[in-house]
């Protein structure tokens, strides 16, 4: 992903992409991965960045801070791989490349930049999950701007007119509602390699909306962060690693190569069709059921009832005697 030649094809002057090259570009990359997803999953995926993106590129204070956005993602990532240097000069010289590329553009510029990208995303208004929760979001799919917080920097706290005479003196001030709940700004981002970058759009959503909105964000917390089960996560993780430990150049052409799905497929994907055919043809799919075999269910469902009766029997001789009793008088 952040390969010389790739950045530099990302970067250089071109138009602006379509949706179907977009996903096809975000598919190759995610199946980099030992990820695997089919068309509906990936359908899914794909819709979802696209909103998370949309909703970062509204928030954003100033079209310049769309840099800050992106500098915070390259922070994560750095974080991810500091482990392993070469893929850390990869990410460090992508970020130098993006400093060099964008940092010499106009605010004017950067404004037309961001009403292209709004542009693009005008029609995309699928709903998701953390936003309709956390009141972000309209069920029609249209995101609720905030009118409170801190104004972008260099900007004045809205809510002053103030008039000057033509030698540039101040003559007089008003005030007028603002129409909304607005402080001063908390500062200016840093632009460089390294820094604080001030803006938190870019970072980890779910965290970011419980610390900056005021109500309380339901089952999540962030008093409960500490207290959740790493047991999973950390099992998921020594799979991927256990997988991923043997590089895909020293595999022979004719070793046996399988999948894992970790989890079933949605009501959406088998209406989809499921996997592609040529997918089937390739992997050979082993289900395995966690769950009770139907036949040994009903054996012991019959055992359970004959178990039953013997109990009830023996609970209640006298009557048994005496059933067997007027039987046997039936048929004299």
């Amino acid at each position: 992903m952040f390969s010389k030649s790739f950045m530099d094809e990302l970067l250089k002057p071109q138009q602006l992409y379509s949706h179907r090259t977009m996903k096809t570009v975000l598919t190759r990359l995610a199946h980099s991965s030992i990820m695997r997803l089919n068309p509906a999953s990936m359908d899914r995926l794909y819709e979802l960045m696209i909103m998370a993106f949309k909703y970062q590129v509204l928030l954003s204070p100033r079209p310049r801070d769309l840099l800050l956005i992106s500098y915070n993602h390259l922070d994560a990532a750095r974080a991810f791989v500091r482990d392993t240097p070469a893929v850390l000069n990869q990410v460090d010289e992508t970020h130098r490349k993006i400093i060099e590329v964008y940092s010499r553009l106009s605010d004017g510029e950067f404004q037309l930049l961001r009403q292209t990208l709004l542009t693009f995303l005008q029609d995309v208004h699928t709903r998701v999950s953390v936003f309709l929760k956390n009141q972000i979001q309209n069920p029609s799919g249209r995101f609720v701007l905030m009118t409170s917080g801190p104004v972008p920097a260099g900007v004045d706290v809205p809510g002053l007119i103030r008039t000057f005479d033509p030698r540039g003196r101040e003559v007089g001030r008003s005030e007028f509602p603002p129409g909304g709940t607005y402080s001063g700004s908390v500062g200016e981002g840093s632009f460089e390699l390294s820094g604080d970058r001030v803006l938190r759009l870019g970072q980890n959503l779910q965290f970011w909306f419980c610390l900056v909105l005021v109500e309380p964000c339901g089952p999540f917390s962030v008093l409960q962060l500490d207290r959740t089960n790493p047991l999973a996560k950390e099992e998921l993780n020594l799979l991927a690693r256990l997988m991923g430990c043997m590089k895909a150049g020293s595999v022979p052409a004719a070793a046996p190569r399988f999948r894992i799905s970790l989890f079933p497929s949605d009501p959406e994907e088998e209406e989809e069709g499921g996997a592609p055919a040529e997918q089937a043809a390739i992997f050979q799919v082993i289900n395995i059921q966690a769950v009770q075999d139907e036949e040994a269910a009903s054996a012991l469902a019959r055992i359970a009832g004959q178990f039953t009766d013997e109990e009830a029997e023996l609970e209640n001789p006298s009557g048994s005697k005496g059933d067997d009793l007027l039987a046997m008088m039936d048929d004299l």
